[in-house]
């Protein structure tokens, strides 16, 4: 099987590449994805499935029903679809012709993968036991995240799958290489939004003010405690204040407001919500001790991804078997973030990375405008994930 699997990924993937260097050239932000969820969809007709499209707003799902006990056992296979605002400065031939806007998380790379190993499975179908659920979500950069509103809009009311797979390329791993974790594997994420309220007035009399810039500063160096003295050191978390910007300022000007913008990410939900009034606590007690005002808003937002025991080790052993075992290694806990969470906790999960980095080649890190994808990779990702939902079904069935 993964003989006849890698012959006919090798056969389609220029076509492969085609899809992929399409979505890459015409990328769409979070829940405005109606040119790829239907460029997705056509592709899934002419495999033979019928795609239901529109599910949380501008998703995709369709079905392949086995020729062998079709109704026995369903795998589903994610992948995400939105992209950034970025501007590419990648100046490839097939570079985003949608201004400031860019595949810059490998998203595209995500949806031909997966469009591949459905094209895959379809020639297959005869010989599959069970059924494949293909999801194309829409919206993970963006909150609440196209997991959540795809099942809210009933993504799983006909068919709860038993297992679910998606990958993520990863750009620090040459192409060729496949990796993942068992049990927590990437953290939840929230963000925080600020608004710092002073006095605005002249810069040269700053005593008839209350400068907001300098309260912002105080609470920015107040917050490093959260981490540094109130997180368990054994316990991973990420507090990053990625944005400050001031209302009405200039060289002389004290503006009468700041606003500020970041992310808290954990591993452990009690810690969270501690760590979330942590943070209100020290932000508004310096605002106020420095006669300033300050509103904070917690988006909260997605959970930590953890990956099944028994899902993973068999992407592992499937992954070595399609590779080799010294294309294969596990992975460390990583501080990014995933609503596929969304997914893991309802359904038996795996959540694994491919890389994608070009060997000899200056690394470029996701979310850059330079990030560029190994497309050697798409084939290598199309047969193993084809593979592994053939291997999945057939040993749960047989074990039933």
């Amino acid at each position: 099987m993964i003989d006849r699997i890698k012959d006919i990924a090798h056969r389609i993937n220029p076509q492969v590449i085609e899809w992929r260097r399409w979505l890459h050239q015409h990328p769409e932000l979070s829940q405005q994805e109606y040119g790829t969820m239907a460029f997705v969809a056509d592709r899934l007709r002419e495999m033979g499935l019928e795609p239901r499209i529109g599910i949380g707003k501008t998703g995709c799902m369709a079905m392949l029903r086995g020729g062998i006990e079709p109704d026995s056992y369903c795998v589903a296979l994610r992948s995400d679809y939105d992209a950034l605002p970025i501007t590419e400065a990648t100046r490839l031939p097939y570079a985003s012709q949608n201004p400031g806007v860019m595949h810059a998380c490998g998203h595209d790379m995500h949806t031909s993968s997966l469009l591949g190993a459905a094209k895959i499975l379809c020639e297959l179908r005869s010989e599959i036991r069970g059924s494949i659920m293909f999801i194309f979500e829409p919206s993970e950069e963006k909150y609440p995240g196209g997991a959540r509103m795809m099942m809210e809009d009933g993504l799983f009311n006909e068919v709860t799958p038993n297992e679910i797979y998606s990958f993520h390329c990863l750009p620090e791993m040459d192409c060729g290489r496949v990796g993942m974790r068992k049990g927590k594997y990437m953290a939840s994420t929230d963000e925080l939004y600020w608004t710092i309220k002073g006095k605005g007035g002249h810069g040269a009399t700053p005593h008839l003010s209350v400068d907001p810039i300098l309260v912002a500063s105080h609470i920015v160096i107040a917050l490093q405690q959260v981490v540094s003295r109130n997180a368990a050191p054994m316990m991973p978390t990420v507090l990053t204040i990625g944005k400050i910007q001031e209302t009405g300022g200039r060289t002389n000007i004290i503006p009468d407001e700041v606003k500020m913008e970041g992310i808290i990410r954990t591993f452990d939900e009690k810690w969270r919500l501690d760590a979330h009034e942590r943070i209100r606590k020290i932000s508004t007690g310096v605002a106020e001790s420095m006669g300033a005002e300050c509103d904070l808003f917690i988006d909260y937002g997605y959970p930590f991804v953890v990956n099944d025991d028994e899902c993973t080790q068999q992407v592992h052993d499937n992954a070595c078997a399609f590779l080799g075992e010294d294309k294969v290694e596990w992975l460390d806990l990583r501080m990014t973030a995933e609503d596929f969470a969304f997914f893991a906790q309802k359904i038996p999960a795996c959540y694994f990375r491919i890389g994608i980095h070009i060997p000899g080649t200056p690394f470029s890190n996701l979310h850059r405008p330079n990030l560029i994808v190994d497309e050697n990779s798409i084939e290598l990702a199309n047969g193993l994930i084809a593979y592994n939902a053939i291997t999945a079904l057939t040993n749960k069935i047989k074990n039933k």
